[in-house]
């Protein structure tokens, strides 16, 4: 198992999005500590993909929208994986209800990890990320397609859609990059709950290459973003195959 020389914190890091970017970025050969917020079994499966690339992998819970668990995630990843160069909070949540429906405590669940989360790992991560790291939000082409029932969803987005540009000028100073990724349908457990068939045909031909993405075309855009892609900042990169 070999050793990194940079090391990347993955939030929502046991499945979907999360899992295929910790695994692409320890083959672009980063550490990668994963934080998880209940399924411990998946996160240690993440773990075993890491360390297959040739990187070192750690497993952590803690809910993103606890300041304290955040900060002592951030203390176990240092000691034990070295200072942090990456952060890519990929931990979300979704409801999908028409706003005349709206279940409020839905909706306070949602800000609270979509919102709320993404502050307080932002937070933590401008404090500590070293110089000529990279911090990666998570949005939604929906914050454009504008599907019905994806209201709440999309208006937690939307708040990280307008704090990314402001953190990035406020990391210049330190050389550390700030950008957000929004994927457009992917192939996860969370786009397939509760829907038929019908529909996920319908919102797979909104793609201009008529598929749904792969968890695998969205870390391919974050590995560019917290590698190479340095020129890329304060920016929300619609990875969609052209949806629209």
């Amino acid at each position: 198992m070999g050793s990194a020389t940079r090391t990347a914190i993955v939030t929502g890091g046991s499945r979907g999005i999360g899992r295929a970017v910790a695994a692409r970025l320890a083959a672009a050969g980063q550490n990668v500590a994963v934080v998880y917020a209940s399924n411990a079994k998946e996160a240690d499966a993440t773990v075993g993909e890491i360390e297959a690339a040739g990187a070192r992998g750690i497993a952590l819970q803690a809910d993103v929208a606890d300041e304290q668990q955040v900060a002592d995630a951030f203390d176990t990843v240092e000691r034990l994986l070295g200072p942090v160069d990456v952060l890519v909070n990929a931990a979300g949540v979704m409801a999908l209800q028409p706003v005349r429906e709206l279940d409020l405590t839905q909706l306070d669940r949602l800000v609270r990890t979509n919102v709320r989360g993404t502050f307080v790992t932002a937070k933590e991560a401008a404090r500590r990320i070293r110089p000529g790291g990279a911090i990666i939000a998570f949005s939604t082409s929906v914050t454009r397609l504008h599907l019905p029932a994806y209201g709440a969803y999309a208006a937690t987005k939307g708040a990280v859609e307008a704090l990314v540009p402001i953190l990035a000028k406020e990391m210049g100073e330190r050389d550390v990059t700030v950008n957000a990724v929004a994927p457009g349908p992917t192939a996860t457990e969370l786009f397939f709950e509760g829907k038929s068939q019908q529909v996920i045909d319908r919102i797979a031909g909104l793609s201009a290459l008529n598929r749904l993405g792969t968890p695998e075309d969205i870390a391919q855009v974050v590995a560019f973003l917290a590698g190479p892609g340095r020129w890329i900042n304060g920016q929300v990169v619609f990875a969609n195959g052209g949806a629209a």
